[in-house]
């Protein structure tokens, strides 16, 4: 069996299906979101949705980082030139009304990409006013979105995945479970025609929307999208009636890769009630009229309608989630990760293109040519007149400025208290969370550093660096025993995240303490005197603006921590209720905070 509970073969039935289902109604059906990487069975698969669609269908392809004017329409600068006038030219999504679109790597599509596409499937239409244009043109197609992503966290923006109703498995597809061949293309064709007269009766109705609502599918889009793709089947099938094996198919193919809770399993015939245990003296029921003319049993007709259709829907649910879901239920946000968590910062001369804006050509920045002359066209005709010649005239106006994006650099600090109270209770264990942190540093790419405080004052045991190995040596190396000198550990993190952005990256700062001081600054012993310094060195951290997470080593969760944490604006995290997972999501969330659109919370 595969990951997803069902046989290869099944899988590409289903695949194969979905195809077809989605070839009877790509606009309704709004598209399919494939998890697939390039190879032969995604290209058959392909393959047999094409054999699906009318010849005459539009078929266009939308690469990554496509530009507003080019998906949506607008000026067209090469013709505008030669006649001397504003010509529109038509976009991909313009060009693609009446078929499909394929979106290739669909989980690196940025969010603006998806917002665009999003408001075209729902209103079907294309609006353009900009560059001196007003267009509005019908765009009515079909997505078909291929998930390449390999982490769980790369997936397509859950915008998207909302509005296609049908999501399929091909990964788990070897080229020789490839057996089944979708319909012809007159069967599609037939299926087509019959779709408007299909009609779907309540029960049925019912049966899918009870369905999801039983899967925790909280969105009423997917119920939707289910009952078009049961009739699409039925269609396919001759019949002008959805009957429950079409309900079926479409939970399978549409609510099932959406649960997020596991179905509530039915009471044990034991535990139902006996109808047979009643009392003695219980009086009879009372009897009416219509007892001579038995009605049909509805209600178990209607029952068992929704049962099938559940049934089939639980079985298209991944068997390990299934099993999380039923221990307690895990949280299945779609939305898109960030990644490497350093911050974003603007640029004029470095970086990923993020758009134009109005400007001057000082500075360095770099001069887009073609928004410059697409800003400049619509006025050539008020400028002609002053101006004889035949050439463009530019005005400083026009000038249209490349907008870049760079990601700085992360080091992630980690600040480990090494005094007897820590090595007496859970240095061990904190040496190894960091040892995990240290490892998702390091898929990240990122630069590490180690500050150790103990005895009277805090050291610099490991300069930012990208070695794993030296990080970890260094970290198994370190003793344990002395004073807990809190306020002069703050200060040497600060100190470090300080140089560590003059440098022009972005620092995160991991604390592993307690939070019971006992030595002030200077090496100082007295409890009183180390606590006002540790908060008043931990108050100008906050001031600083450094992003924190405080990890509580303590054995039992203790109020110092938690009051540090609050000083310092960290994030706070006991470690006796955190594991890999929660690590490694905090040190991302407070890396998050480091942007320029987040601040750090206690």
């Amino acid at each position: 069996m595969s990951d997803a509970g069902l046989s290869p073969d099944v899988l590409w039935r289903d695949a194969v299906m979905a195809a077809s289902v989605f070839a009877v109604d790509p606009v309704g059906l709004a598209g399919v979101a494939v998890k697939a990487r390039v190879g032969t069975v995604r290209d058959r698969w392909l393959a047999v949705l094409r054999d699906c669609l009318p010849a005459s269908a539009p078929f266009r392809r939308i690469p990554l980082g496509i530009s507003d004017s080019r998906l949506l329409g607008g000026l067209d600068l090469s013709a505008t030139l030669r006649a001397g006038k504003p010509i529109a030219e038509r976009g991909i999504l313009a060009e693609a009304d009446g078929g499909v679109v394929l979106l290739g790597m669909a989980e690196r599509v940025d969010a603006g990409t998806v917002a665009r596409l999003g408001a075209a499937i729902d209103s079907g239409e294309i609006v353009v006013e900009r560059d001196g244009l007003a267009l509005r043109l019908p765009s009515r197609f079909g997505v078909v979105a291929f998930d390449e992503g390999v982490a769980d966290d790369e997936c397509p923006h859950g915008a998207l995945l909302d509005r296609l109703a049908l999501h399929i498995q091909l990964d788990a597809i070897a080229g020789r479970d490839i057996a089944v061949l979708g319909p012809d293309r007159d069967t599609v064709d037939a299926a087509r025609a019959l779709l408007p007269f299909v009609a779907i009766e309540e029960p049925i109705l019912k049966a899918i929307c009870g369905t999801a609502v039983a899967l925790g599918v909280d969105s009423m889009r997917p119920s939707l999208l289910a009952l078009r793709a049961a009739r699409a089947i039925a269609a396919l099938a001759g019949r002008r009636s959805v009957l429950t094996e079409d309900a079926a198919l479409a939970a399978r193919l549409v609510l099932g890769p959406r649960a997020t809770v596991a179905p509530l399993a039915e009471p044990a015939e034991s535990e139902q009630e006996d109808p047979a245990a009643e009392p003695e003296n219980a009086p009879p029921p009372e009897s009416t009229a219509d007892d001579g003319a038995p009605e049909p049993d509805s209600i178990d007709l209607d029952r068992l309608a929704d049962d099938i259709v559940l049934a089939a829907a639980q079985a298209a649910i991944p068997a390990g989630l299934l099993a999380e879901l039923r221990l307690g239920g895990i949280n299945r946000s779609r939305g898109k990760s960030s990644g490497t968590v350093g911050a974003l910062q603007k640029s004029v001369r470095r970086g990923r293109p993020a758009g134009v804006r109005k400007g001057d050509i000082r500075g360095g920045a770099r001069l887009n040519l073609i928004e410059t002359l697409r800003a400049a066209v619509p006025w050539q005709r008020l400028r002609r007149s002053a101006v004889s010649s035949g050439r463009v005239e530019v005005r400083r106006e026009d000038f249209r400025i490349a907008r870049l994006k760079q990601r700085t650099e992360t080091t992630t600090i980690f600040v480990v208290d090494a005094s007897g109270s820590s090595a007496l209770n859970r240095l061990a264990e904190a040496k190894g969370a960091i040892e995990l942190l240290l490892g998702e540093c390091y898929v990240r790419r990122d630069k590490v550093a180690l500050v150790a405080f103990r005895g009277r004052g805090a050291d610099l045991l490991l300069p930012p660096t990208r070695s794993l190995v030296r990080a970890k040596r260094c970290l198994a190396s370190l003793p344990g025993g002395g004073g807990t000198p809190l306020a002069d550990g703050i200060d040497a993190a600060a100190a470090l995240a300080d140089g560590v952005k003059r440098q022009g990256a972005t620092p995160i700062i991991v604390f592993m303490t307690d939070g019971q001081a006992n030595v002030g600054r200077g090496g100082k012993p007295g409890r009183a005197q180390a606590e006002t310094d540790a908060r008043s060195a931990a108050g100008a951290m906050r001031a600083a603006g450094l992003a924190t997470l405080l990890v509580d080593t303590s054995v039992r969760a203790h109020a110092s921590a938690g009051r540090l944490a609050i000083d310092m604006g960290a994030t706070y995290l006991a470690l006796p209720a955190a594991d890999a997972a929660m690590l490694s999501r905090s040190v991302r969330a407070v890396g998050l905070q480091s942007q320029p659109n987040h601040r750090a919370s206690p």
